[in-house]
């Protein structure tokens, strides 16, 4: 089916009578509450994905008066992103608890800030800069399987998810700060606390029905605004060294070897327009945007894998094939040759993506499939509903890697494109290294480790803070041929 564009819906406005909002489908509230007492806040997008099931792609519901839109069709989903940032934005209540912790960057910018903050970031997230950063990337995977290793041969369980938390925690902070905090074997670090503490914070906020701190702020509050200070500070010391590095070796100005570096570079071209604020802004940006996701993404993915043995092996023989004799992958090249597990990730991507559903909210008054949508309306698209169940998939509750092997019928289907990077001109600039990364990770994993899910563990949820993560990871470990 082919993507309705904008004019599309601008001629579907002048040729049908408009509904409104109050005209859809939706699940019946109670007064003054609406929906809030049906909804799990930390089961919010499945209680959206049900109701999509029952109402349809295109509903609404009620909190405290306020109506919502939610829009499962993957037509109308693409429509809206590749209309941002002018007619739609991100949900203006996510921006602001987001600058509210001090994160004000591209995730947060609109409209021309927004594209001025957007050329700053591409000009730090190119693969260039990414290759640079490789060998550190490389030094940081090893260490993970060397821990690994060591717990093992100790007799001691991995705690697999914390781990990967930290060493994803690790990376983003290594690339987008030029810092190794190796929270991975210290767990103490004051930087890595503070940002674990802005980021719970955030997803706290963002499924609080009432934004009390601004009346009252509770001790949880003043200590949030407590890190993010401490947060700044660390970062202005980050750029005083990076600037440091490039006075003493200038040819990193025109091959930055980190995030931040890069981000400093393009701070002090001659009427650049930046400031300090913004390269601070943006380092912290892409630690929210990539120490969670990247994570998640692998923690499902590890999750998924033992219910499909073949694939397991297929991966893991790709790994063999790749690596040889060595721990990890040493040149980013090598990453391009692992065609199976770029496969297993985007299906991963498909049953449990991180963000299953965005928040997008209408610039001016907006007509969606025959639907006036006032100014300020927010709208959830439902990214997984979109792509998983309303993507005409054969076995669609299966994880089946093969479906986007070069040839099959999903990867050649435009209709069945996926959003884990969002769409449009917003599209994730960190798509790149979220791929790197998950591929040096996986690889490193399957390469040197046997893993199954225990027999007797509780199934794991699916529980959304900021985003959808795992609620246990209950992986068995054992190093392979021992």
């Amino acid at each position: 089916m082919a993507e309705k564009s904008s004019m599309a819906l601008e001629q579907q406005a002048l040729t049908a009578t408009p509904r409104s909002i109050a005209d859809l489908p939706g699940p019946k509230g109670l007064p003054l509450l609406g929906n809030l007492r049906q909804i799990d806040p930390k089961r919010f997008h499945q209680s959206m994905e049900n109701w999509a099931r029952e109402f349809g792609p295109m509903y609404r519901f009620s909190l405290m008066k306020r109506s919502f839109v939610v829009v499962s069709d993957r037509d109308i989903i693409a429509t809206i992103l590749r209309d941002r940032p002018d007619t739609f934005r991100r949900s203006s209540r996510t921006a602001r608890m987001l600058e509210e912790a001090g994160t004000r960057g591209l995730f947060t910018a609109e409209g021309e800030e927004w594209r001025r903050q957007r050329k700053l970031a591409m000009r730090a997230l190119t693969p260039e800069v990414v290759h640079r950063f490789f060998p550190t990337l490389a030094m940081m995977t090893e260490r993970l399987c060397t821990r690994w290793k060591a717990a093992l041969a100790a007799g001691k369980a991995v705690d697999v998810l914390r781990d990967l938390k930290a060493y994803t925690l690790d990376v983003t902070i290594g690339l987008a700060m030029g810092q190794d905090i190796n929270t991975l074997e210290h767990e103490d670090n004051p930087l890595q606390r503070d940002i674990e503490f802005i980021f719970k914070q955030v997803a706290r906020r963002l499924t609080s029905p009432v934004e009390y701190w601004h009346v009252v702020k509770l001790p949880q509050d003043r200590e949030g605004e407590a890190a993010a200070a401490r947060i700044h500070v660390a970062i202005a010391g980050f750029i005083v060294q990076a600037r440091a590095r490039m006075e003493a070796d200038p040819s990193l100005r025109a091959k930055p070897s980190n995030m931040l570096e890069a981000l400093v570079a393009a701070r002090d071209e001659p009427d650049s327009g930046f400031s300090d604020l913004e390269v601070i802004g943006n380092a912290i940006t892409m630690v929210f945007a990539g120490e969670d996701t990247t994570s998640n993404t692998m923690a499902w993915l590890l999750n998924l894998m033992p219910s499909a043995p073949a694939a397991v092996a297929r991966a893991a023989g790709e790994a063999d094939s790749v690596l040889g004799q060595d721990t990890v992958v040493r040149e980013p090249q090598l990453l391009e040759r692992m065609d199976y597990l770029d496969a297993a990730t985007r299906e991963a991507m498909r049953l449990k993506p991180v963000a299953p559903f965005m928040a997008a909210e209408a610039n001016v008054d907006a007509m969606v499939d025959g639907v006036l949508l006032p100014e300020g309306t927010v709208i959830f698209l439902l990214l997984r509903q979109a792509g998983e169940r309303a993507g005409g998939f054969e076995q669609a509750d299966e994880f089946m890697p093969e479906r986007w092997l070069a040839g099959a019928e999903a990867a050649s289907d435009p209709a069945r494109k996926l959003f884990p990077f969002g769409g449009g001109p917003r599209f994730c600039p960190g798509r790149y290294l979220a791929m790197a990364e998950i591929k040096m990770a996986m690889s490193m994993i399957l390469h040197n480790f046997d893993f199954t899910l225990k027999a007797d563990a509780s199934p794991v949820e699916e529980c959304f803070t900021f985003t959808m993560t795992p609620s246990a990871l209950p992986l068995v470990l054992r190093v392979r041929g021992a």
